[in-house]
């Protein structure tokens, strides 16, 4: 038996921000939610997350997260002042009370940890019937980190902080990751015990390390994972080693990235093989962009459902979906469930909001199409718009198989085109139209010989030359 206790208590005062340093979003999720989802393969009996500062705001960003994925839903448990990584712990003395399994340790802000990393952890230490079990790394540069020393067989000798190392205990670059697993019954004794006797008056948690035995340590195979976030610059560190995680699986999946480091993937996005994404472009949330498509460059696709052989060219889709075969752009924006059905072309300069779109249909330039039913093969004029918002109240306009609009028509909602209907240019139309006919909606012209530029400049010398 397993359960996981999360920090994320602390305030994050280096990144200057009054948002809790746990809920900084980083690719599509917040600083604990990936903490959160390397749980998945983990399977823990009990998820708890100890808060602390604007605890409230803590518990409803998680609220969605309650039972996902099978897990069991999370616990939240007050730290209300935030006196270390120890006194934290202690405060789950009560809610473990009786509990005779193995705790999981891991902080709400080092969200690289991978689920392999979590589960190898566990195994050791519940192989090895040990009483704690530490996270360690290898680093390249650990100034400033306390050391971790251990015998041929990694069981723990001591723990030495940076301060208090010799000149040869410093040549050791192995680090704690502040990420533990412990049995829980050999913890509980010894958390009452813990004092506050250092420099920070804090409680420190590798201090209940010295005295439980075994002890010993794993070595994580990438020290990357347990990068912490303390400040903006670390958050941006973090955030490129998982852009290079995903765009690194993407292309070993069949994916083209013509230029990885000018594009962003988020985690959740899905992508088949044979896509081909192009520079500048950024593909967030739940999208799913299927096999031969090729999107950018210059684009953002946020919730976005592309279909097949579609091209996507500087424009921008979000919450919406595109068929088969459908080109966009240069320059659209499909947004607020747009539906746009398969050989169809979206040109340039042209919006589409919450309007469904029928096969073969285009809207080629210029145009504003909102709140509409359009049919398929219809032919949308440059300049076009719906007219659907009276000042209270928005409408809908719906348009027929193959009919054909005009340049600079308005079309105002809530309205009715029936099929194989043909507008003129420049007509404002406010009725609906029956299936089949030619709709004309404009002022008729009116030509005024002798008015024109000349006519009025010799007026106008005319008039000098009377004085």
């Amino acid at each position: 038996m397993v359960a996981v206790a999360i920090l994320a208590a602390g305030k994050g005062t280096r990144m200057k921000s009054d948002l809790p340093k746990v809920l900084h979003p980083m690719g599509g999720r917040s600083l604990i939610e990936w903490v959160l989802q390397s749980l998945a393969p983990i399977q823990p009996m009990r998820r708890l997350v100890i808060v602390g500062y604007r605890q409230a705001l803590v518990r409803e960003a998680l609220s969605s997260l309650d039972g996902n994925n099978g897990l069991p839903p999370l616990e939240f448990v007050e730290q209300t002042e935030q006196l270390g990584t120890g006194h934290a712990v202690q405060q789950l003395l009560p809610h473990l009370e009786g509990f005779q399994g193995d705790l999981l340790i891991l902080n709400g802000d080092v969200p690289l940890l991978r689920s392999e990393t979590l589960q190898r952890l566990i195994q050791t230490h519940q192989d090895h019937h040990n009483a704690a079990t530490i996270l360690t790394a290898q680093i390249p540069n650990p100034k400033g980190y306390g050391r971790v020393f251990c015998n041929g067989q990694n069981v723990l000798q001591q723990i030495v902080e940076d301060r208090d190392c010799t000149p040869a205990q410093k040549q050791n670059h192995r680090i704690n990751a502040g990420v533990y697993c412990f049995r829980w019954s050999d913890l509980a004794k010894i958390l009452p015990r813990l004092t506050a006797d250092n420099d920070q008056n804090e409680y420190y948690l590798t201090d209940a390390v010295n005295f439980l035995d075994p002890v010993m340590v794993v070595d994580v195979e990438d020290y990357q994972e347990i990068l912490g976030i303390n400040d903006r610059k670390q958050l941006a560190v973090a955030y490129d080693i998982l852009q290079t995680r995903i765009k690194n699986y993407w292309m070993t999946a069949g994916v083209t990235l013509i230029d990885p480091n000018s594009t962003t993937i988020d985690d959740r996005v899905q992508l088949e093989p044979d896509v081909v994404i192009e520079p500048q472009t950024h593909l967030r949330g739940e999208t799913l962009i299927k096999t031969g498509s090729r999107i950018g460059p210059g684009s953002l696709i946020e919730n976005g459902q592309i279909g097949r052989n579609v091209t996507v060219l500087y424009s921008v889709i979000t919450n919406s979906s595109v068929a088969d075969g459908t080109r966009v752009g240069p320059y659209a924006h499909l947004n607020r469930q747009a539906h746009v059905g398969s050989g169809c072309r979206i040109g340039n300069f042209v919006e589409l909001k919450n309007s469904t779109l029928g096969d073969k249909t285009n809207v080629a330039h210029l145009s504003y199409i909102g709140d509409a039913s359009l049919g398929s093969q219809v032919n949308i004029g440059g300049g076009t718009i719906t007219a659907n918002y009276d000042g209270v109240k928005k409408h809908r306009t719906n348009i027929g198989d193959r009919t054909k609009t005009g340049v600079n028509n308005s079309l105002v909602a809530p309205l009715t085109i029936g099929a194989d209907v043909i507008i003129g240019a420049g007509s404002t139309i406010t009725e609906d139209l029956p299936d089949d006919c030619l709709a004309i909606a404009r002022a008729r012209q009116v030509v005024k010989p002798e008015r024109g530029v000349q006519s009025k400049l010799k007026l106008m010398a005319e008039k000098k030359a009377d004085g």
